[in-house]
């Protein structure tokens, strides 16, 4: 099947084709791990895996890889605040993180490459571009020179005229031109490393572009992703430094997920409209805050609100019931639930496989629980039809990471729901009551 992806690259949708049959190579821009990470760090996370088991499910071998920046400004303050190690530090919030990662039930990538990991194949890189002429060495520092590759900024579509010193652009009076970027940062606090331009630390542009090559050991790879926020200048820094080194432009497709907003406000810790992804999951729950995010287009912003989120949860709940009615339904009739069945999925599929359009994905799973409910209430139930219905919504919701649970009965759990029956249609409702309220709490009923 045709997969087609918008590439902010071309700005357009294009049909994927893999650099090697048969495989992917996704690389997505992790987290700096000084911080509980808001939910906004969250939309890469689901997004990202749910294009990853799309693949999968087509048959593809991913090699999904996301790093943590485990050191940084805010990382060594933070250390230094609280008298502990950026070590220490670092891995109290990849244990959080990686914590916020199971419970909204995306998996873990293939790799999650550390920055203090890979500080020889950093220095080694920047080197390279030293050697090469694209960055130059000022008093202990490595910076580099956006003026030595032509068309910097193409991926944001910024001109370098129209740049100056600013937001998200590091001010330093070493620099040649405001736009230069650090590679290595002298520092005389916190943790440093050896280099042959004195003690410092890696400059973060530069981290994952060195992580690319050393883990994939290609000059290109096929999907660089994250948020809309790092195309400039983090990924236009990525792909000026791969142009340099190798005269690429790091990856094939490049993905970008939108924004989120809360309660019709942009995300600011300075303004204290933030929400944290472990709070959020604690109230809200991974299921629902996980369709809240997939029920927008991964590229358009979402507004988190308490209308959504009430939404959410109904059509979780929706979900929840309808795969619970369809797998009690067949295990009294005997059947197999962990058969196959007949897939009803191609629409589910062709609206995935065009940009990731999960809320038309969606579309198709709400019209399967409709022709489901209508099936359970027929008065000749047709069992290969609703084992069809079943295995479908089953495989729909595990490739949008909805795996919803479902009951497996035991023979006790047969008979006691044959005794309510019985009771029920003898209108023994004393005694039907007692065997009710025991399947309720089994998760039959």
């Amino acid at each position: 099947m045709e997969i087609r992806l918008f590439n902010s690259w071309s700005d357009q949708i294009e049909s994927f084709t893999p650099i090697q049959p048969g495989q992917v190579s996704l690389y997505v821009c992790g987290p700096t791990v000084y911080d509980f990470v808001h939910i906004g760090n969250m939309r890469p996370v689901v997004v990202f895996d749910v294009l990853r088991r799309l693949f999968e499910y087509l048959g593809y071998q991913v090699t999904y890889v996301s790093n943590y920046t485990d050191i940084d400004d805010k990382i060594i303050a933070k250390a230094m605040s609280e008298h502990r190690s950026e070590r220490e530090v670092a891995e109290f919030f990849i244990t959080a993180y990686e914590d916020n990662v199971n419970r909204i039930n995306s998996k873990l990538p293939t790799a999650t490459p550390r920055v203090t990991e890979f500080v020889s194949e950093i220095v080694a890189y920047i080197k390279g571009l030293v050697d090469k002429g694209a960055a130059y060495v000022v008093d202990g520092e490595v910076f580099f020179q956006v003026s030595s590759i032509p068309d910097y900024g193409h991926l944001s579509h910024m001109k370098t005229d129209d740049l100056i010193v600013g937001a998200r652009v590091e001010e330093s009076g070493k620099k040649k031109s405001p736009l230069d970027f650090f590679l290595w940062k002298k520092t005389e606090k916190g943790l440093s490393f050896d280099s042959p331009w004195g003690k410092g630390r890696p400059g973060w542009h530069t981290e994952c572009a060195v992580m690319i090559d050393s883990i994939f050991k290609e000059k290109i790879i096929d999907i660089h992703g994250g948020g809309f926020d790092l195309k400039f200048p983090h990924h236009d820094n990525e792909i000026a430094q791969s142009l340099a080194q190798h005269g690429t432009r790091l990856a094939n497709i490049w993905m970008h997920n939108g924004f989120i907003n809360l309660n019709d406000d942009k995300m600011s810790k300075s303004t204290g409209n933030i929400l944290t992804a472990k709070d959020a999951l604690a109230t809200i729950g991974g299921p629902a805050l996980r369709l809240m995010l997939l029920s927008t287009h991964y590229r358009l912003p979402v507004n988190f609100n308490q209308s959504f989120l009430e939404t959410a949860r109904a059509e979780v709940n929706k979900m929840t019931a309808a795969i619970k009615q369809l797998a009690v339904t067949l295990q009294l009739a005997g059947r197999d639930i962990e058969g196959r069945y007949p897939l009803l999925i191609d629409d589910f599929i062709k609206a995935l496989a065009d940009d990731l359009n999960t809320s038309n994905a969606l579309t198709s799973v709400y019209d399967l629980i409709k022709l489901a409910h209508r099936s359970l209430r027929e008065n000749k139930p047709d069992y290969e039809r609703m084992g069809s219905y079943f295995f479908t919504l089953k495989t729909m919701f595990h490739i949008l990471g909805l795996d919803i649970n479902y009951p497996r009965l035991t023979e006790d759990d047969r008979s006691l729901f044959e005794r309510y029956q019985a009771k029920k249609a003898a209108r023994d409702y004393e005694g039907s009551d007692p065997l009710r309220t025991e399947l309720i709490r089994r998760n039959i009923l």
